[in-house]
């Protein structure tokens, strides 16, 4: 239920058509971004945390030292967190249209051809968005904008939305989503091109033509779409090249990142790794922990392990879907048995009063035992919700003791107690 419909349903109706001031709304993402941005600011490590800092392309020249700006420095221990950057697909002009050479001095705007990285610099709203890619990051900003009134398209290519989620849960996001008007065309089989057309849209920006191969009732046809913006969200690379990583003795690929040990150590003993340049878990939060286990072996002599971290993620579309631990894919390809306990939200209370029903929490056991294996948790405030099981996990408390955990009545966490009261598995 969206909004609208959730306020109709609670006798509340709406006169009129809501104004969209999109380029207040960018402004404001633009203000709030500048504003938290503190706590990764050069300021903050050199003037609070005491960091000497030195801004410039860094590079290795052996396998205890590197040069920044033609200043050696000499390291007994050295962390490579250089992040990752998106990667964009091969096809025919869009490279070009990203990286346009148009002087935006010149009166003439440029082509809104997108990669997260850029999407948020946006102050004219598009009428036609195309997102490449129905990952994570692609439907968070499908559904936003087309809640904003662009209508938007999203394309892949394996039929399917959310490739790590279970299908039922994948199905309940893309549903959603098409309710709101967003459509899917995910049997892609070719990017064919994409190019400017040479018209200006009504709201300013060029118009492009955009072309794929799909398959559609089993034939290969070529589409044609007229699009004014583009967004590729396929994914990210990790970034790896011009640091001279081999002179350090680092050995890395440029798709999967810098080779590391389960200790987050390179092929370098001196030389560790954290974050997207080395990690399949290109995550904000995952990083700091992989940053936090670096120190403690790096500096005091640890041995903790990448392997141990147990790292949960979630998706902020809505309704959200957030998991930790391991898919029933996962366990099935391990040989692992194990049983599944599911409690829907249309069974509980205070999703019933929200008119917020869509969903449910999924949790994971072994098979003769109540130890967690893995959870998913689909609905309203999903991603706030996954840390109670994420802690159950980490600390060994079992399915049962967590059943026993008195939760406030009525909360949409409540299905999470309520998943361990079943008597029967799924």
């Amino acid at each position: 239920m969206n909004n609208t419909d959730h306020l109709a349903d609670s006798g509340i109706s709406i006169c009129g058509k809501a104004n969209i001031d999109f380029g207040k709304i960018m402004e404001r993402i633009r203000r709030i971004r500048s504003d938290i941005s503190h706590h990764d600011s050069a300021e903050r490590f050199t003037n609070e945390l005491g960091v000497e800092l030195y801004l410039g392309r860094g590079k290795f020249l052996s396998k205890s030292s590197v040069e920044v700006n033609g200043q050696v420095l000499n390291f007994h221990k050295a962390v490579i967190a250089t992040g990752g950057g998106p990667s964009l697909i091969p096809m025919k002009g869009l490279k070009e249209l990203h990286a346009s050479n148009l002087n935006p001095g010149d009166g003439i705007p440029r082509p809104y051809v997108m990669t997260n990285e850029s999407f948020f610099n946006m102050t004219v709203q598009p009428k036609k968005l195309v997102v490449i890619g129905p990952g994570v990051i692609g439907l968070e900003m499908a559904q936003s904008m087309q809640r904003l009134g662009t209508q938007v398209s999203v394309l892949g290519r394996s039929g399917r939305v959310l490739p790590k989620e279970d299908d039922d849960h994948a199905s309940i996001i893309q549903n959603q989503m098409e309710k709101e008007g967003v459509e899917f065309k995910l049997s892609v089989t070719e990017y064919v091109s994409v190019e400017l057309t040479g018209k200006i849209t009504s709201n300013g920006l060029p118009e492009m033509l955009f072309k794929i191969k799909e398959k559609v009732d089993g034939e290969e046809v070529v589409t044609e779409m007229v699009v004014d913006a583009v967004l590729v969200a396929t994914g990210r690379r990790p970034n790896v090249n011009g640091m001279d990583l081999e002179a350090a003795g680092v050995e890395y690929d440029t798709r999967a990142g810098i080779k590391v040990n389960y200790r987050l150590q390179t092929t370098n003993s001196k030389v560790f790794a954290a974050g997207d340049c080395c990690s399949t878990f290109k995550f904000t939060h995952a990083a700091d922990f992989m940053a936090r286990t670096v120190i403690r072996n790096a500096l005091f002599f640890g041995k903790d392990k990448m392997s141990s971290l147990l790292i949960p993620y979630a998706t902020f579309t809505s309704p959200e879907i957030a998991s930790v631990g391991l898919y029933a894919k996962d366990l099935n390809e391990k040989g692992i048995k194990f049983r599944t306990f599911e409690k829907k939200f249309e069974d509980n209370d205070r999703s019933i009063c929200d008119g917020e029903t869509t969903g449910m929490v999924r949790i994971r056991v072994e098979e003769k035992s109540d130890r967690i294996l893995g959870a998913t948790i689909v609905g309203k405030g999903a991603g706030n919700m996954i840390s109670e099981i994420t802690l159950a996990i980490q600390s060994n408390t079992g399915l049962g003791a967590l059943a026993a955990v008195i939760h406030p009545y009525p909360t949409n966490a409540e299905a999470i107690r309520q998943a361990g009261d079943l008597e029967s598995p799924r």
